[in-house]
């Protein structure tokens, strides 16, 4: 079994006609961008990932056998949400969720097979797709809490929400694109560190005005957390000396800046507001973290569930808790196989982090972004984050490029 192991990651990635390459590489870049913009249906990120499936499946993808348990846990993921949903089925709005839950899956799926080939160069424009599509974001939603332009357009209950329909959402997706922002401030030359020093601070600004406490965490947690890694996988001296010296001078700037922007009143009293630990809609029996403990020992005695978007039946709110959630909306089955997926993830990513590869910094960047989420995910309901999917299929992408990378590494070695 551990030679065929060997001998699939051994395989070599199909032969590309260069037109052909070109065409998928920047489909990796329009699916970057689309993801920005999701405040309509179809999105333009459906749209370009429904156009890169028929178009990497028509010139070329194969399955590994090293995705076949991501394959096993998704598949049985979403067959808990169907079966605890049957009875809800004529209901659109339950529909559309086991649909969006199913569809989410492929494109995690997806990734997986499509970035674990020519993993760095795909990788490398998905990144920028990424980039463009968060300064979009960020500029759409600053433009909107100034007043710029209409401004309940881009906001949401006096925050920034952009292209997003919701806040928070927002806010969560720029934490990734702000990592691959903040790894070209410490690594580059000075022209590409300063363009992307103002780029970092757009999209800063704009999840400081999307008002998300967990996005406010995630960025600051997230960022020291990918500095650590890069400082401590770097060889050299200079490099680490640089890490230190960018990270303490951006915390110095990012701390004048938020002084500066709390001085205006608007922002100033939301911030406070929302920085608050005693939200109402936290505390108590029925608050955030009641609801947690509530739910759970609901789950222990509900081997269905209760599906898809019942919560609410019994509680004020939602689940804001996904692990909680795939047990309420997809029984023990789902309850079991969703925190399966995202520990074994996190694990296998842990393993990863000091291998060498020719993506190790970009892979960083996203292990650091997807932990972040993770972790999230304990507070509010990310099961259907696009960005979510995509990261983990990212991961589970370099896993298996990494070891085909090693492999190939070794043989070159002994031959």
């Amino acid at each position: 079994m551990a030679s065929l192991a060997a001998a699939d990651y051994a395989l070599p990635a199909t032969a590309t006609p260069p037109g052909i390459a070109a065409i998928q590489r920047a489909l990796m870049w329009a699916v970057g961008a689309g993801g920005a913009i999701v405040f309509i249906e179809p999105s333009p990120y459906e749209l370009m990932t429904l156009a890169s499936v028929v178009f990497f499946f028509a010139t070329g993808l194969r399955m590994r056998p090293v995705f076949i348990p991501l394959l096993i846990l998704l598949f049985l993921l979403n067959i808990g949400y169907t079966i605890c949903s049957i009875y809800l089925m004529d209901k659109s709005e339950i529909l559309n969720w086991i649909l969006t839950s199913w569809y989410m899956a492929i494109t995690c799926l997806f990734f997986a097979m499509v970035l674990a080939e020519d993993t760095a160069t795909r990788l490398e424009f998905l990144r920028r797709g990424l980039i463009f599509g968060a300064l979009i974001a960020s500029i759409a939603g600053i433009a909107g809490y100034f007043n710029l332009v209409g401004y309940d357009t881009f906001t949401l209950y006096s925050r920034a929400r952009g292209t997003f329909k919701d806040p928070n959402v927002l806010g969560a997706y720029l934490i990734l694109p702000a990592l691959f922002l903040l790894q070209t401030v410490v690594t580059q030359s000075f022209g590409k560190s300063f363009r992307s020093a103002i780029a970092l601070g757009i999209v800063s600004l704009a999840v400081l005005l999307a008002f998300s406490r967990a996005s406010w965490g995630q960025l600051i947690g997230c960022s020291a957390l990918m500095l650590m890694l890069m400082y401590v996988t770097t060889p050299s001296q200079a490099q680490r000396t640089r890490i230190v010296t960018v990270a303490i001078s951006a915390a110095i700037c990012s701390a004048l800046l938020l002084i500066a922007l709390l001085s205006i009143d608007s922002i100033g009293d939301l911030f406070k507001e929302r920085a608050s630990l005693n939200q109402t809609y936290d505390s108590g029996r029925f608050g955030r973290f009641g609801r947690h403990a509530l739910g759970f020992q609901m789950a222990l005695e509900l081997p269905f569930g209760i599906g898809p978007l019942q919560f609410t039946k019994f509680f004020p709110e939602d689940t804001h808790n996904s692990f909680l959630n795939a047990f309420m909306s997809g029984g023990w089955i789902a309850g079991v196989c969703f925190p399966a997926l995202v520990f074994i993830t996190v694990i296998m990513g842990f393993k990863l982090i000091f291998v060498r590869v020719p993506w190790q910094r970009m892979y960083l960047a996203v292990f650091s972004a997807f932990f972040g989420t993770v972790c999230e995910a304990f507070i509010i309901d990310v099961d259907h984050w696009r960005h979510f999917w995509m990261m983990l299929g990212a991961m589970w992408a370099m896993f298996a490029a990494a070891h085909a990378y090693g492999y190939r590494a070794q043989s070159d070695t002994v031959s």
